[in-house]
């Protein structure tokens, strides 16, 4: 089994690794530390699953997942993060995840995960079936973030965490300038004025850790 793990912290991808080996005793790893590595190791060799990241430097996970879809379609991914499922799952899934794991249910979900994906299914947490079923009932209802775009849904959640725009360019790798667009296009979208107005409306909505 070959397993690709992207992830910008060494600690993380380390005890990864020492999950998976401990229950797969032939198994094969390959790292990446940011969204370019990521998709370049994604197309040098031939991996059974990818565990990646959301929140890495450079592109978002999304951006990836999205470009592996096309350049790797039959490659299954499954998405890790240490966003709750309600800010991400959904999103994952639609740009064609396997499956999705928060970093907080990673050492006790995650062989599960695997060996569910490995074996062709998808992999939803009970939290996450629950939501799902939700957005089933009620199909018509569409909240107010879910026209925004992968990125400046990131940004939403960066600014409803505390994050200042300087912080959240340097987590992001980018501009403030261009942080600030996306903030501006983000109040834009949400018919509101302020950071405050944003902040309420993410934890009114749970979508804050």
């Amino acid at each position: 089994m070959r397993i690709l793990i992207a992830d910008d912290h060494n600690v993380v991808r380390r005890g990864l690794r020492q999950v998976l080996a401990d229950e797969f005793k032939k198994i094969e790893f390959g790292e990446a530390n940011d969204a370019r590595q990521a998709v370049a190791k994604a197309l040098q060799q031939k991996w059974d699953l990818m565990v990646l990241d959301i929140a890495m430097p450079g592109r978002s996970g999304l951006d990836v997942l999205k470009e592996l879809k096309v350049q790797c379609p039959k490659l299954p991914v499954l998405v890790l993060s240490m966003y709750p499922e309600r800010q991400y799952a959904l999103r994952a899934f639609r740009s064609g995840a396997a499956g999705y794991l928060t970093k907080a249910s990673a050492s006790s979900e995650l062989v599960s995960a695997v060996k569910k994906i490995l074996a062709g299914g998808k992999y939803v947490s009970a939290t996450l079936a629950e939501q799902l079923a939700g957005e089933l009932a009620d199909p018509a209802h569409e909240a107010s973030h879910e026209t925004l775009s992968d990125r400046e849904f990131e940004i939403l959640c960066l600014i409803a965490s505390g994050k200042t725009v300087k912080e959240i360019a340097v987590k992001l790798t980018l501009s403030a300038n261009t942080v600030s667009t996306y903030r501006a296009r983000v109040l834009k979208k949400m018919k509101m004025e302020t950071s405050a107005e944003l902040t309420h409306y993410a934890i009114a909505n749970k979508l804050t850790q």
